[in-house]
């Protein structure tokens, strides 16, 4: 009795404590400022409710569902009382996800994950992903050369981290299944070779924000003039986490070796009989199992009908990329921009600046529906459907993906709330502070990832980050080679922590494309993403933060990986 008593005045004595804080603050200061220095530590509650519930739960939609409103529900107490709050935080949470979808950017990303879905269907209806599977098998006859396959098609669709995943999974998948490689293995290569790869690349979908970031923080935060792009150049070789991820998943796939989950996951791979039980509890998660991949019955299996269409997505957004950012540049009010368009539209400057303006989300549905169309003239012109039959498939292979869409409308709404709630400028305000020159780049490295991890977003973090780190690194150190460091680590930690959180779109992605479990892909990969940024700050940041050239620091970091592998790792065989 007096246990629940106890309990009682507890509970009162939080709700009453809860409403007391319940006050409006003065209009001069933005929301996100009042509410991260009024709630201070609480403002972590909401990425801390869906991280932690997604790895107890293992339900991804539950977690951010939950997440988002405690969020909205703190949003909410600011100037309502506890009851008026929890009702009104749950219509917060539908007009953020109403908004989410509203947003074009959005409604273009889920669009043409659900198109190119349709795309990849039919082009496994039509024979060409098996085609593709049985071809690629050929060079890649073990589980190492399925890997380094698997790492230079990743390579290959180097300038989108969304389109990355979704192309590269899908037509891997078959292959690393025969070769008994595990589909946590195989969404980390994938993850591992989408946004740092897309963040590294001059032409990309990531340059615009990236360079973009630069020059303001620059002219508005030291009041400086610079060349953008030329920064951003200057900045590739100290992108060490990006860097060595990459040297990472090669040299473990030629060595085969392992450590930690991955480990276990290999070798349980290994063992596992193809069309075995064990098989088929590794797809559970999968948004597009065997059956839905295999061709359609009596289809004579032919290469091309994967090549055509996939090349025609990949070709036809690079185009659509540039079409975008000229359209934009040539409604814009930048004359010397649009003088270059004018003339020499298709030179290397003209190019650059035009996929640095493209609006991705809209390209790449764009290049999905061309994809989409080219796929149907096909299916139907070699007699392999009908039209109906070849929409039905298209549209079947959409069905799957509804859940990504789902998650990511989420994942949005309570990166939404998290900002409105001054999640990232409280932790801001709590991690950074006066320390010693040299360990300013490695400070802005864990402060991005530590937001990023949080928020799930690269995106969003730059663009907090940016604006703070260049005006500091330059009032502590205003030699250029020292704040470009400090530039790069801001792009690298965003990556690194995005790369690590259970609600990162591109960590979805990575797990959807791969047909992998989300929750067992980010167990197994944040090991080797905490690994690489150990590296990166010891043998990355911390040297350069002392002047120490990239090309002395960077060959030192990578003979570190491959120390560190040879220590902690362990032999995979080809075969059990």
């Amino acid at each position: 009795m007096n246990n629940k008593r106890n309990l009682r005045i507890l509970l009162i004595t939080i709700i009453l404590t809860l409403q007391s804080t319940s006050i409006v603050f003065a209009t001069e200061v933005d929301t996100a400022t009042s509410n991260a220095n009024h709630y201070g530590f609480l403002t972590l509650i909401p990425p801390v409710i869906a991280i932690v519930l997604a790895f107890l739960t293992k339900n991804v939609i539950i977690s951010l569902f939950i997440g988002t409103l405690s969020g909205a529900f703190l949003v909410q107490l600011v100037d309502k009382s506890f009851f008026t709050a929890v009702i009104h935080s749950f219509l917060d949470l539908v007009s953020r996800s109403l908004n989410s979808l509203a947003d074009p950017w959005n409604a273009g990303i889920i669009l043409q994950v659900l198109v190119i879905g349709g795309v990849i269907h039919l082009v496994a209806k039509m024979g060409g992903a098996k085609a593709v599977a049985e071809a690629l098998a050929k060079k890649a006859k073990t589980a190492r050369s399925t890997q380094v396959v698997t790492l230079l098609l990743g390579i290959a669709v180097f300038f989108d981290d969304y389109a990355n995943s979704l192309i590269v999974g899908p037509i891997m998948k078959p292959v690393a299944d025969k070769m008994k490689i595990s589909r946590e293995r195989l969404a980390f290569i994938i993850d591992a070779t989408a946004a740092p790869i897309a963040g590294l690349a001059i032409v990309s979908t990531w340059i615009g924000l990236e360079v973009g970031l630069i020059k303001d923080a620059f002219l508005n935060g030291i009041g400086k003039e610079v060349d953008a792009f030329g920064i951003f150049l200057q900045t590739i070789p100290y992108r060490f986490y990006n860097i060595l991820i990459l040297v990472f998943v090669f040299i473990t796939s030629i060595l085969l070796k392992e450590f930690g989950p991955m480990y276990k996951a290999e070798v349980a791979a290994r063992r596992r009989s193809l069309n075995s039980e064990n098989d088929s509890e590794v797809a559970v998660d999968s948004n597009m199992d065997h059956d839905d991949l295999e061709p359609k019955e009596g289809v004579e299996l032919s290469i091309w009908n994967a090549i055509i269409p996939i090349g025609t997505l990949v070709i036809t957004a690079l185009i659509c990329f540039y079409f975008s950012g000229y359209s934009a540049i040539m409604g814009g009010e930048d004359s010397a921009l649009q003088q270059i368009m004018n003339s020499s539209p298709l030179s290397f400057k003209a190019i650059q600046e035009a996929f640095s303006a493209s609006d991705a989300s809209i390209a790449l549905f764009q290049s999905a529906l061309i994809a989409s169309v080219v796929s149907i003239i096909m299916g139907v012109s070699k007699k392999i459907f009908t039209i109906s039959e070849a929409i039905d498939t298209w549209i079947d292979g959409m069905k799957p993906l509804l859940i990504t869409g789902v998650i990511l409308l989420l994942a949005w709404s309570l990166s939404s709330v998290i900002k409105d709630l001054g999640t990232a400028k409280y932790l801001v305000s709590l991690l950074s502070g006066s320390l010693p020159n040299f360990l300013l780049p490695s400070l802005i490295f864990i402060l991005g990832a530590v937001i990023s991890f949080a928020t799930g977003t690269a995106y969003g973090t730059m663009g907090i980050l940016m604006p703070l780190a260049i005006p500091l690194a330059y009032s502590m150190n205003p030699d250029m080679s020292y704040v470009i460091v400090s530039t790069s680590a801001v792009l690298t930690g965003a990556i690194f922590g995005d790369h690590c959180s259970p609600i990162s779109d591109t960590t979805i992605l990575s797990s959807m494309g791969s047909g992998c479990n989300h929750i067992a892909h980010v167990n197994t990969q944040i090991w080797y993403s905490l690994f690489i940024a150990v590296i990166t700050i010891l043998f990355g940041y911390i040297p350069a933060g002392f002047g120490i050239k990239w090309y002395v620091v960077l060959p030192i970091a990578v003979i570190a990986v491959y120390l560190g592998i040879q220590v902690l790792g362990k032999k995979v065989e080809e075969s059990v």
